[in-house]
């Protein structure tokens, strides 16, 4: 069904999006939090974060499949009759779009500055091991990101108004 069909769209659009602005935050947290520390012994150290996209499950690939295939018009029953990944609880899928996670990393640099006041006896001051240049170009990579799929959406909107024309 066409409605259906647009929804997915968007939706798809909308998970990359969620996707790429998580990735935005969570470098500009690792960013902000880059020369933080905590005091010795204490466990309140900024942990670096990272954010893990996850591919859509086959079966979610497959109902997605499905649904597309069955709102086609067939001239001959027996063309696309196989039953492409039929959900047995009649579940929709929502899009095909990423999803993600963000992990906390256990990555620490050690310095020595026995001035500092969280040094440890040794003089050494724990702070999280981020890569600043690293972090940059997560940010301009999920930017990139965030507006391809912005343009996604603007190519989807204007084929809609072009098809209400005819």
């Amino acid at each position: 069904m066409l409605p259906d069909r647009l929804s997915s769209t968007f939706q798809t659009a909308a998970q990359g999006l969620a996707l790429q602005r998580e990735r935005i935050s969570v470098a500009s947290q690792n960013i902000a939090n880059a020369q933080t520390s905590a005091p010795a012994g204490s466990e309140n150290v900024y942990r670096p974060k990272r954010v893990q996209s996850l591919a859509p499950d086959q079966q979610k690939f497959l109902q997605v499949l499905s649904e597309s295939v069955s709102s086609l018009t067939r001239t001959n029953p027996k063309h696309m009759a196989t039953g492409v990944g039929n959900d047995p609880n009649g579940k929709k899928a929502t899009g095909l779009g990423p999803d993600f996670q963000v992990s906390e990393q256990n990555n620490f640099r050690f310095e020595y500055d026995p001035n500092h006041p969280d040094a440890d006896e040794n003089g050494m001051v724990k702070y999280p091991d981020i890569d600043m240049v690293r972090e940059m170009t997560e940010m301009v990579s999920a930017n990139r990101l965030y507006e391809a799929n912005l343009s996604s959406i603007e190519a989807e909107k204007e084929i809609i108004k072009r098809s209400l024309e005819i």
